[in-house]
């Protein structure tokens, strides 16, 4: 894979990764009914980059078995979030949200750091 591409399969995660969040922050404020992808991670569009993955040019990459671990816990975090929500506890599962956060942030350090390493091995 070029740097190029590389590059752009990361930019591609990083958008999946954003759009979820902002999903989940809208379905929190009540803006959203959509569940299936935020509390299914192999429905996400980012447990899919991860899974075509594995399975491809980054299977060699330990990074890729924390990520997949990070994903998950994401995805439980949301499920407890939107439970919450659904049964009234609105203003606990907003203030829930800072733990997404947290693992937002793994996963952000996770993808940048694979991506500098794939990106290094090609230089």
């Amino acid at each position: 894979m070029s740097p190029e591409a590389i590059k752009q399969d990361f930019e591609s995660a990083l958008v999946k990764h954003f759009s979820f969040k902002a999903r989940l922050r809208s379905f929190l404020h009540g803006n959203s009914n959509e569940q299936g992808p935020l509390r299914d991670a192999d429905q996400c569009a980012l447990g899919q980059w991860i899974t075509e993955r594995r399975q491809g040019p980054y299977s060699h990459l330990p990074e890729l078995r924390e990520l997949d671990l990070q994903h998950r816990l994401i995805h439980q975090q949301a499920n407890r979030l939107m439970d919450l929500h659904l049964t009234g506890h609105r203003e606990e599962a907003l203030a829930g949200f800072g733990e997404v956060q947290v693992l937002a942030d793994n996963i952000l350090a996770l993808l940048q750091t694979m991506e500098a390493k794939l990106r290094t091995a090609q230089a």
